[in-house]
């Protein structure tokens, strides 16, 4: 069993807090005594007295961890998932941890799509047949600035010994509301505001600013869409604000789990006619793979996306997506239309 610094000093305090709860003849200035104490205490230092330094590793293979053959990352010594926990008592320094580790593996898995996918990663990118649109990404955070606001206690009629009652009243407060912050979120360690980037402030933003600076400005013939979850409602948004350019270059929409709502969304009748001939989602459903899935929405078919995980819908998708893709630019050469957006049985799977 062990006893942290921290607990030492505390345990005192919270006894002698007992005391004056039980009353006596100096409980009011006792309680002033002790508040008085507390106000001198930076209880953020005290808890950071007993933590180890906040120095980690730079590679997985510092942090003894690796990416198994199923992609798993697991102990290179015991072969176990990844522990968040990993020092008791120190939740700031795991979250510490956890953050450096998270650092390592963005990095690493931009340069799997770069290295296995032949993707490449640039800040505006132009002209390249796969374009991965990050619609999640929609502000940065930095430190907000500290305003220091002048009193005006000079114009005030207050009497001097109120106005800084009041103020010194108004700084424990704030050291309070500080203090609960900091213990509630550790790992937070100055206060920060979101700069919301110019034009893509939202995924809805971010899908058109996207479709008007590369897509619409690209030589493809053929525009394919695969749209994921809150993707599929950006989409929709971009069909509303660019319905005459999506429709004269898109060719096909494969939507995976899609949340949109055509209703909702008040997309016209036009629009929801072009999405019932050129639109299919693929639906989180525990039945097989391209089985039809009833909808209440009058804009396109759904199908099963043969499993009801909602992350995995994309990938379980895929064979019967392409399909779906090529057979829809097969239709557009030859003036005909797609049949599979039109599906009223399930796709045998020797046929994929």
């Amino acid at each position: 069993m062990s006893i942290s610094l921290r607990s030492l000093i505390l345990l005192p305090i919270w006894i002698s807090m007992a005391h004056i709860q039980q009353g006596g003849p100096d409980e009011k200035e006792k309680t002033t005594a002790l508040k008085d104490l507390l106000s001198r205490i930076d209880l953020d230092e005290l808890m950071k007295k007993d933590e180890p330094p906040l120095d980690f590793p730079d590679t997985l293979e510092g942090f003894e961890y690796a990416f198994n053959e199923k992609g798993q990352l697991r102990h290179i010594k015991t072969g176990e998932p990844f522990v968040f926990n990993y020092r008791e008592d120190l939740h700031r320094w795991n979250q510490k941890r956890y953050e450096a580790l998270g650092e390592i593996i963005t990095k690493y898995v931009y340069e799997l799509l770069e290295k296995d996918c032949n993707l490449k990663k640039i800040s505006i990118p132009e002209g390249y047949g796969v374009i991965v649109l990050n619609p999640n990404e929609n502000y940065i955070e930095v430190e907000k600035p500290k305003i220091h606001v002048q009193s005006s206690s000079d114009s005030s009629d207050e009497p001097a010994e109120k106005r800084e009652r009041k103020d010194k009243v108004s700084k424990e407060t704030k050291k309070r509301r500080d203090f609960y912050e900091k213990y509630r979120n550790p790992q937070r360690e100055k206060e920060m505001m979101q700069l919301y980037i110019r034009e893509n402030g939202s995924p809805e933003e971010h899908a058109v600013y996207v479709w008007d600076h590369f897509i619409a400005q690209s030589a493809a013939e053929n525009v394919f869409f695969v749209a994921h979850s809150y993707g599929g409602l950006a989409f929709v948004e971009l069909m509303i604000q660019r319905e005459a350019d999506v429709k004269s270059k898109v060719t096909a929409v494969a939507l995976t789990d899609s949340v949109h709502n055509v209703w909702h969304q008040e997309a016209g009748k036009t629009i929801r006619e072009w999405m019932r001939e050129n639109c299919c989602n693929w639906v989180s459903s525990s039945e097989p793979l391209d089985t039809s899935v009833e909808s209440m929405l009058p804009d396109c078919p759904r199908v099963s996306a043969g499993t009801d995980r909602h992350e995995l819908t994309s990938w379980k998708s895929f064979p019967s997506i392409f399909k779906f893709f090529t057979e829809a630019s097969e239709a557009k050469t030859s003036s005909l239309k797609p049949t599979l957006t039109r599906r009223s049985h399930r796709i045998k799977h020797e046929d994929l």
